[in-house]
């Protein structure tokens, strides 16, 4: 009895997979895999005929092209992206979505820009974290975007990743050292300059500062418009005015507790953002003291409840609809072909002012809790 001899496989590419007819698989989702086990052909011609090889036999392509109806083959838009080395999503990874009515105008801004381009958008939140950062930043190369825009957590920012993987990148409100990246910021010095020098005109003496961390450019750059409006007023800066805190509630909160206990406490002070600014009217409300009879208050980042409060904030308010709307043109600039040096676009902040830092001659102590919104 004669043993049957192994058949040698034909040469010019690997076998076909034998066809088992068009029934859908038995999880109701075909593969590449049943495409090509239904027309009896190999895999590698399955993705020719479905990505238009015209080197394709026309019968051998008509036999796939029929399989695939048969079996109602959906491609996977992920693996098609990876092989036209493009996606139409943008992927958006800001630093804190907590910081409020600020970001969210800002991704308005990114959104209107994208979807009148024809892109969708995927928003991502860091949290402040590197790591988180990092993780999302990573995701957006495996999704395989068209581009990201990014508000980094912090200088350490490593924006390698994707511009080896050949993605677009815009930084919006901070700035990195890499020279690589566009970016759209608005003038934070200046920003925390007109702050300062409001309440230096309006007659306040000993003007503290809290900042948020001096790795983030917002933090550092407003705090270096604080020291430059200071310098300009002839007062030198006193380190027992300046707190350091997390861009958060309970920093504000905190730091402006501190130096209302102070020995000699202050009679203004310029939050560098808004929800640090929520913190510390509520720490001077506890403390039983008035604004702006005992102590005048600038924030930073305009927001929709100022209005609401029996004291309306001073602030300054970030275009930040427009720092979006900048961001997404600038990538959509790049993914259009673009490919000139690196721009930085620069939008001028205002001033708003509200009673909370009205001028020491005229203020008058009111009742207390004097910073609570009403209700």
């Amino acid at each position: 009895m004669s043993s049957a001899q192994p058949k040698k496989a034909s040469r010019g590419g690997p076998p076909a997979v034998r066809s088992s007819g068009t029934e859908p698989p038995a999880g109701g989702v075909a593969t590449i895999v049943d495409v090509a086990r239904a027309a009896g052909v190999s895999i590698s011609t399955v993705s020719r005929v479905l990505n238009a090889n015209t080197q394709v036999d026309p019968r051998m392509a008509a036999k796939v092209i029929r399989a695939a109806q048969d079996l109602k083959y959906q491609p996977s838009r992920v693996a098609r992206s990876l092989r036209l080395r493009h996606n139409r999503v943008w992927a958006m990874v800001i630093s804190d979505i907590r910081t409020g009515p600020f970001f969210a105008d800002l991704v308005r801004g990114v959104e209107d820009v994208a979807y009148e381009s024809g892109y969708s958008m995927f928003l991502c939140n860091a949290d402040e974290d590197p790591l988180k950062e990092a993780a999302y930043l990573s995701l957006a190369v495996a999704e395989n975007v068209a581009g990201v825009i990014l508000t980094p957590s912090g200088s350490e920012t490593d924006l390698s990743l994707l511009m080896s993987a050949g993605i677009h990148v815009v930084l919006a409100d901070r700035r990195l050292r890499d020279p690589r990246a566009d970016t759209v910021v608005a003038d934070n010095v200046s920003g925390a300059e007109q702050a300062v020098g409001h309440l230096v005109s309006n007659g306040y003496s000993r003007i503290a500062c809290i900042t948020g961390p001096l790795s983030t450019t917002t933090a550092s750059e407003r705090f270096l418009g604080y020291r430059n409006a200071l310098s300009h007023a002839g007062r030198p800066l006193d380190d027992a005015l300046v707190r350091v805190a997390d861009f958060r509630e309970s920093g504000g909160h905190l730091a402006m507790q501190q130096l209302l206990e102070e020995s000699h406490r202050p009679d203004a002070v310029f939050v560098s953002n808004n929800r640090m600014a929520i913190g510390a009217l509520q720490a001077i409300d506890e403390s039983g003291l008035t604004i702006p009879g005992d102590v005048g208050v600038v924030g930073y980042d305009d927001i929709a409840w100022v209005g609401l409060m029996r004291t309306p904030l001073t602030t300054v308010s970030s275009p930040a609809y427009d720092l979006g709307l900048e961001s997404g043109r600038l990538l959509l600039s790049r993914i259009e072909g673009f490919t000139g040096a690196p721009r930085t676009v620069v939008l001028s902040p205002s001033l708003i002012v509200g009673a909370s830092s009205a001028p020491k001659a005229i203020t008058r102590r009111g009742p207390r809790r004097s910073g609570a919104v009403r209700t």
